[in-house]
């Protein structure tokens, strides 16, 4: 079984930046959609995800960054990619996610 996933929101004059700890998997996926989705509705900025002490996704997880990002874009935003572990970094090249996400 997983851990839980944790966020942590930190509002500034041109974007959000969310904090996540823990893992994403099927089972905290929707616990990370819902908080990316509620965040990116209601404040409509660019989102900076803060991936430092994220310790592992899997392809749940990434659909929904993909899924925010296209909700992101409707706003005319974007999502940042901040700090991911080399594991996580890997994944994103892997995948083909480092071209639409910008890692930071």
């Amino acid at each position: 079984m997983s851990s839980e996933v944790k966020f942590k929101e930190e509002h500034q004059d041109d974007c959000v930046k969310v904090y996540i700890s823990g893992e994403i998997d099927i089972y905290t996926s929707q616990t990370f959609k819902e908080k990316l989705y509620s965040i990116i509705d209601s404040f409509k900025k660019d989102l900076k995800v803060d991936c430092t002490d994220l310790n592992y996704i899997d392809s749940t997880g990434l659909g929904i960054f993909v899924g925010a990002l296209k909700k992101a874009r409707q706003y005319d935003k974007k999502i940042l990619v901040i700090n991911p572990k080399a594991n996580i970094k890997k994944l994103f090249t892997i995948t083909g996610l480092d071209k639409l996400f910008i890692i930071e």
